[in-house]
């Protein structure tokens, strides 16, 4: 197809947007795959050129609309294809996905989720992850961004949050929770990250991460009996000895798999999955989930007395709750729906009304009580909040039934009560990620390339709400552009 002055000025605008979108579409695959763009060659001659030009020759061949303004068939000075035309249409995807989290998120408060890990370059990254409840009532975790820190201090973290922050309109103000796996430089009580943050805002009340507390407790009870600690050598040294050789571990497998043959051609366990399959044995570590628990409760059948193992439980968990948070979860607990809301306390949720004298003023919390009152009546005679089981379900019954309205101070502690998190599972969840985005053989992969990458690998259901035209434009905004494109009306 060859390009002239007298081809029209609209012929070449309607070639230049398929191009755009064509080359949007195969992006969008491989974001969405978390797939690598580039060749080792990308020359012409080359017989791999890369997951992009690959997926695009491709695309093209299936379909002529497509053939007909890419490749061969586009102007040589604009066919689109170069590594900066890519980065930008992918901070584009990036930033309009982030965006569409943003407008969901609107003005309403927020909790906010840190970690950090070492990429495979490295690199100490920090993700970052927004907790929040929507308009219909949802607990919604949104991963924002990975944050390259140069070091690991809380002023340097500090620094990074309110610079993102600043980045997307979001205001310390908003903060009702912050939810870290508890290192010092996270939940210290003089200088860690959660006192800063609550310097400026004393209401962004922090929750040491429930899964690493449950585990860190279950490492001491473990500790403390002496037939735990020797198991656990015992299973740490098979480890070792079976990993550091591959005839050792083939042998230890075969010795395992005849063993469970013989026991199903008895009759005496069974197959299915998840039941009597493969695993893998992994090191054990205090802040690994999972990898003390299994154990524990075997050997729990060896102690004296299991009451002895409750107490060390019991005291270890008392320990590292503080005392603020201890009220704050005993109140909260008294919102729980199950059993017709047996754990209904009214004088305990006007105290939680307290906690947040910002969020509800001095009438309001003069009213609460006798809101409190009216509210558990309703709500118990009521078949609809029947069988709710957990506070989310009965914030989004909430919102389905408008009682958000009738009961506009219950649903305000119903909501705050959710910001709290109790986990930072979503932000683990960010690390398994990057590692598939950022492997060894990707590692030079840029900061902002792989943020945006991950932006949009990690928030698939975001970004596939996001509409072409929204993308589009953005790139189309970056800079100036040899075509230009209208917009569709």
């Amino acid at each position: 197809m060859e390009y002239s002055f007298s081809s029209g000025k609209h012929e070449l605008e309607v070639a230049y947007r398929k191009r755009l979108t064509s080359i949007l579409k195969v992006i969008r695959f491989l974001l969405l795959q978390g797939l690598p763009f580039r060749g080792h060659d990308e020359s012409s001659t080359s017989s791999n050129r890369g997951n992009f030009l690959e997926l695009l020759k491709w695309y093209s061949s299936e379909c002529p609309e497509v053939a007909a303004v890419v490749g061969m068939n586009a102007p040589g000075n604009n066919q689109m294809i170069a590594l900066k035309i890519q980065k930008q249409l992918v901070n584009a995807c990036a930033v309009e996905t982030t965006n569409a989290i943003l407008d969901d998120l609107g003005d309403r408060w927020f909790t906010l989720l840190l970690d950090e890990a070492r990429d495979c370059s490295v690199k100490e990254q920090m993700a970052v992850v927004i907790r929040y409840v929507n308009k219909y009532g949802e607990v919604i975790e949104r991963f924002m961004a990975v944050v390259h820190v140069t070091t690991t201090t809380a002023a340097c973290l500090k620094e990074a949050i309110d610079s993102l922050f600043a980045k997307y309109g979001l205001s310390v103000a908003r903060l009702r929770g912050q939810g870290y796996d508890g290192a010092s430089n996270m939940s210290g009580e003089f200088n860690g990250l959660k006192s800063l943050i609550m310097k400026e805002n004393p209401y962004a009340l922090y929750v040491h991460c429930f899964a690493h507390q449950l585990q860190l407790v279950v490492v001491v009870v473990a500790q403390a009996n002496q037939y735990v600690c020797d198991f656990m050598w015992i299973v740490g040294s098979i480890v070792n000895t079976s990993a550091s050789s591959c005839k050792r571990a083939d042998k230890l497998r075969q010795l395992e798999h005849d063993r469970k043959v013989k026991l199903l051609e008895r009759g005496e366990i069974s197959s299915g999955r998840g039941l009597n399959q493969e695993t893998s044995l992994a090191r054990h570590g205090d802040t690994r989930w999972g990898s003390h628990h299994s154990t524990l409760c075997r050997i729990e059948q060896m102690w004296p007395s299991v009451i002895e193992v409750i107490d060390i439980i019991l005291q270890e968990m008392d320990s590292r709750f503080s005392e603020t948070t201890t009220d704050l979860l005993i109140n909260i607990s008294c919102l729980d729906p199950r059993n017709s809301f047996s754990r209904f306390d009214a004088q305990k949720l006007v105290r939680l009304a307290h906690f947040y004298e910002d969020d509800f003023s001095w009438n309001e919390r003069m009213l609460v009580e006798q809101e409190l009152e009216t509210y558990i009546d309703d709500v118990r005679s009521d078949e609809r909040f029947e069988g709710i089981s957990d506070l989310g379900a009965l914030a989004k019954k909430m919102i389905e039934t408008m009682k958000n309205r009738v009961f506009p101070l219950v649903y305000r502690m119903i909501e705050l009560a959710l910001l709290l998190p109790v986990a930072t599972a979503t932000v683990e969840r960010v690390f398994s990620a990057m590692n598939i985005v950022k492997t060894d053989l990707r590692n030079r992969i840029g900061d902002e390339w792989m943020n945006d990458s991950l932006v949009v690998y990690i928030k698939k259901d975001v970004f596939n709400t996001v509409d072409n035209e929204l993308i589009l434009q953005r790139f189309q905004n970056m800079e100036s552009r040899r075509m230009q494109l209208s917009r569709i009306r």
